[in-house]
């Protein structure tokens, strides 16, 4: 691999265009009437290399950024058919053969759930759906002319994240395999390298809001805000992690709905009417720093917890995006294991 020390001026893209033929995965049996035949579709994209001309780029072995579209059918009347847009990284391994992708977007759902006409999806429960795709690939670049191939297997996640019951979601795995075409192949930019540096900081204090509207899995039961405050001290690793610490307190207005509806509904459970629906968690978490994004993934306990809600373990994943060196944005979601409780947006500041 070269190393220059000029900056890159040029931009090298390439297509890629990958179908795909899979299988949805029982993480659910509330599901396996719907697991009926065999998902099919295509992963079309546009990518942009880099080649350092920021420090992060060398750090991550200079990944790819992009868009892309999926389309999946998944051969079942009830589920429909979902239509995807995500943003992207491709990060390589083994000289460059080896490609992980890992993108996150927004689906279309053609036939969500509906009481009279679609009683049968309790996976999708709304037209719009958070969705997250990874790929892992064999890549092979200009084996004839423009043209390249690439085969692998491929993940794609869809759920509306408790938005609006039911919220049950799919998984489907898959094996894929299709050709790249190179947009720009008279440029052929040398890659930058960068001397590594150490870097040190002190303990930071964190403070963040974040909030959304969520329903229980009570179809019907209605949506409601929430809002969480948190409060958390990190430290950083190195150039790439930190470590975290901290506590959040939970007002989700969705509870309230619950303990009603279970205190009158079903005596047998015991649930006190009284109930409160506020919960108070501690967390540890770490934060992985890709330029001005971070990815954020945090395992939290209960120690405030009046009502049985889904057990007190939970578990957060998210993104972040700083703006200058204090302020981020924030979006991610909550779950209890498996079982998404929220979809989260955020703001805070580090100090």
């Amino acid at each position: 691999m070269n190393v220059a020390s000029a900056q890159v001026r040029e931009t090298s893209r390439y297509l890629d265009f990958s179908p795909f033929y899979g299988s949805v995965l029982l993480h659910n049996t509330d599901i396996s009437h719907l697991i009926a035949s065999h998902p099919s579709g295509f992963v079309f994209s546009l990518n942009k290399k880099t080649f350092g001309e920021e420090n992060w780029e060398s750090l991550y072995n200079y990944p790819d950024t992009g868009i892309s579209f999926v389309y999946q059918d998944m051969r079942n009347a009830t589920l429909g058919v979902n239509l995807g847009i995500y943003a992207h990284y491709n990060f390589y391994f083994l000289s460059r053969k080896l490609q992980f992708r890992i993108g996150q977007g927004i689906a279309y759902n053609t036939n969500p759930y509906d009481a009279r006409d679609n009683f049968r999806n309790n996976a999708y429960g709304s037209h719009l759906l958070s969705s997250t795709y990874l790929m892992l690939q064999y890549q092979r670049e200009r084996l004839l002319g423009r043209l390249g191939i690439q085969a692998g297997i491929n993940l794609v996640h869809y759920s509306n994240a408790n938005f609006r019951a039911p919220n049950t979601s799919t998984n489907t795995i898959a094996i894929g395999a299709g050709l790249l075409y190179d947009l720009d192949p008279e440029i052929s930019p040398e890659y930058i390298g960068y001397e590594a540096k150490k870097v040190t900081e002190p303990i930071r204090f964190n403070g963040v809001f974040r909030s959304g509207i969520n329903e229980s899995d009570v179809v019907g039961s209605g949506q409601f805000p929430f809002y969480i405050f948190s409060a958390y001290a990190d430290k950083r690793l190195g150039r790439v992690s930190a470590i975290q610490l901290g506590t959040d307190v939970f007002f989700s207005n969705f509870l309230k709905e619950l303990i009603g509806f279970q205190s009158n509904s079903f005596p047998e459970l015991g649930v006190d009417p009284g109930a409160d629906f506020k919960r108070v968690g501690l967390f540890a978490g770490h934060e992985l720093f890709i330029n001005s994004l971070s990815v954020v993934t945090q395992l939290g306990y209960y120690i405030y917890y009046p009502f049985d809600f889904e057990g007190r373990v939970y578990n957060r994943i998210g993104l972040k995006r700083y703006f200058g060196p204090r302020w981020f944005a924030a979006v991610s979601l909550k779950s209890h294991a498996a079982k998404a409780e929220a979809l989260e947006f955020g703001i805070g500041v580090r100090l």
